[in-house]
């Protein structure tokens, strides 16, 4: 059971397939914790660890979503598992720290879409002018933070703007492009590989699995 409440985005269960895709890609990637970027109330990243038996690092900016992700960890048993850094994206990790896998759900509507869906937070849903701004932060995140063959499991509004993530230069320097998963054409993960080679070092709380 994932607590929250209406300043958090609500958790759809489609979300659990991105979990899925996380530990199965675990199982054959390099040791060390995964990373999970706008982690919300930490459902997906805290699923994903679990599943995997990995330990986890979370970065949310919003303290009111960070204190929910702490709760379900704690409530799932993970407590001790979880590196929770409440911070701005570019803000959240030390230079040095590599990973070798990263999850994110980050805003990803346009803003003129954002009071389609009047329930949702405003902060958690507005990917500003054409969607991707977050989206772009993210990439930055990942390409330098991803150990060379790490995955990144991205969140997109559908396969059309999966498209327009790969069609981003800075997408397209560090990352090759791998599947594209559709709920439907509004709902997608996007699966990207970091370029080069590389060991992940230990990081994070504990040893790692």
């Amino acid at each position: 059971m994932i607590d929250y409440d209406e300043r958090v985005l609500a958790p759809r269960p489609w979300t659990l397939e991105q979990s899925n895709w996380a530990a199965r890609l675990a199982a054959s990637a390099a040791p060390g914790p995964l990373l999970e970027l706008c982690a919300g109330a930490g459902q997906i990243g805290l699923a994903a660890a679990v599943l995997a038996g990995r330990d986890l690092c979370q970065v949310e900016a919003d303290p009111v979503a960070a204190g929910y992700a702490a709760e379900n960890a704690a409530r799932a048993g993970w407590a001790d598992r979880v590196d929770l850094r409440i911070a701005r994206l570019d803000e959240a990790l030390r230079a040095d720290e590599r990973f070798p896998l990263v999850l994110a759900d980050p805003p990803y509507l346009r803003t003129a879409e954002v009071a389609d869906w009047p329930d949702d937070p405003v902060r958690a849903i507005d990917g500003g002018a054409d969607g991707l701004a977050v989206t772009r932060a993210v990439l930055a995140v990942a390409a330098a933070h991803l150990i060379g063959g790490g995955h990144l499991l991205l969140q997109v509004a559908g396969a059309a703007q999966a498209a327009a993530v790969v069609d981003q230069p800075e997408c397209g320097r560090d990352f090759a492009a791998g599947d594209v998963r559709s709920v439907d054409e509004r709902r997608a993960v996007l699966h990207l590989v970091r370029r080069g080679s590389g060991v992940c070092p230990p990081v994070g709380p504990g040893a790692p699995s």
